[in-house]
């Protein structure tokens, strides 16, 4: 977008100005020109004001007085009323189309922000992207054996990557049978997407001593162009990645022995028993439709009809859930299986979260709402084994406050969500 002024104002002066603001305030100067320029439309009959007329003055004292006098207008400066742009601009354009404009300016730019972080389709409803890799242990390049030869790359707060590190919790797999490298959130340091490694122990690539995961991806698949997301399960030895589709690695690992025969022998937990193979993957299917990616298209939804369709869907979700468990203890019987398996990092993170900050079925909603299923967190918290060692639940919550600045942009951090506060410790 060009904008033109009127010559006489647009002097080398006024001109360094405007850059210095654009550069330092973007938003704030779209809204300035936004209401003037509509404000022209809508009153011909108003003698044309420049938007760099208006604001020169204020802009040159506002920087030399290192933006105090924007800041802050009462006497002894202890009051921050932002720009003041309600009281200043006022006298130009009438106050409701300076918030009218303001509020549309900043609705596109968190609209394309969101758009950036989570890709939607014509409606505003959140599309998760699909992954290439099709790699399966046990087949093809990637024999069913152990020794530390695949490696599980997975971040605490990711509830996608919480189903695969649940995966080798319950099944008790340990490193020397399966590796693991544990990630850190920090866009800020990423080069691309989210996570990087770290000096910590646990927390470094033992392959490539990569810095973050893009580079990992970039020297097992020169050339990926897609996202580079966790889980992330590698084949060390041939320096391939095989999957990052986290039910894949779920089933894999449940099913693989590791070239360990008695790995079914250390735990009672069979996650895919044959016989509840068909209901497991039926129930696989409505709570990742409603829950799983239910929570995420209600937090990234960017139209209401988006938004109102997915919350709608949670709820659906979290009460057949509860109904379901009026009558069993698991999803699919008596038993803990893959399903539950599947459900309960979005439970988990649903109090701290995805309630109050993805609005999921209604920022009021609480899984203590829904009765039974309270009961089955509890249990699975409690009595499969593993399930408290797979994730730091205040960890785990904060981090969607800290990075996920479209939808929490103060970067305000709430008090953080406890077991006990989510009733699972006394």
């Amino acid at each position: 977008m060009k904008l033109h002024f009127r010559n006489e104002y647009v002097g080398k002066e006024n001109y360094s100005l405007v850059l210095f603001w654009i550069r330092k305030f973007p938003i704030f100067v779209a809204v300035i020109v936004g209401t003037v320029s509509y404000a022209e439309a809508v009153r011909p009959d108003r003698p044309p004001t420049d938007p760099i007329a208006f604001l020169a003055p204020r802009m040159r004292q506002c920087r030399e007085n290192r933006f105090s006098s924007l800041k802050s207008t009462d006497e002894d400066g202890s009051i921050d009323k932002g720009f003041n742009l309600l009281e200043t601009a006022s006298s130009v354009v009438p106050q409701g189309q300076i918030v009218s404009v303001a509020k549309n300016t900043v609705k596109f730019a968190w609209g394309r922000m969101m758009a950036e972080l989570a890709p939607q389709d014509k409606s505003g409803s959140y599309k998760r992207p699909q992954y290439k890799f099709s790699g399966y242990i046990g087949q093809g390049n990637f024999p069913d054996e152990g020794g530390g030869r695949y490696q599980l790359y997975v971040g605490n707060p990711c509830p996608w990557c919480h189903r695969a590190r649940l995966a080798l919790k319950v099944r008790q797999i340990i490193d020397d049978e399966v590796g693991l490298t544990y990630l850190v959130d920090d866009p800020v340091r990423a080069s691309r997407g989210g996570w990087v490694f770290d000096k910590k122990p646990g927390y470094s690539d033992p392959i490539f001593a990569s810095n973050d995961l893009r580079q990992l991806y970039e020297r097992m698949s020169p050339g990926f162009k897609g996202r580079c997301t966790a889980p992330l399960l590698v084949d060390s030895k041939r320096k391939e990645i095989i999957s990052n589709e986290s039910s894949d690695i779920v089933r894999m690992l449940g099913t693989a022995s590791f070239g360990r025969e008695d790995l079914r022998l250390r735990t009672a937990i069979d996650l895919y028993p044959p016989d509840l193979a068909k209901i497991i993957d039926e129930t696989n299917i409505w709570v990742y439709e409603l829950l799983n990616n239910g929570v995420y298209q209600c937090g990234f939804s960017t139209t209401q009809v988006a938004y109102d369709r997915a919350s709608a869907g949670v709820r659906r979700g979290l009460e057949r859930c509860n109904d379901i468990l009026s009558n069993n203890d698991f999803l699919c019987g008596p038993n803990f299986t893959e399903a539950d398996l599947r459900l309960l990092p979005t439970v988990l993170r649903f109090d701290g979260s995805y309630a109050p900050l993805f609005r999921a079925g209604g920022a009021h909603l609480r899984i203590r709402d829904f009765p039974n299923l309270h009961k089955w967190l509890i249990k699975c918290w409690h009595d499969v084994p593993g399930v408290k060692d797979s994730i730091d639940i205040q960890d785990a919550n904060s981090s969607y406050y800290r990075q996920l600045f479209p939808l929490n942009p103060g970067g305000l951090i709430p008090t953080a969500i406890t077991a006990k506060d989510i009733g699972l410790e006394a």
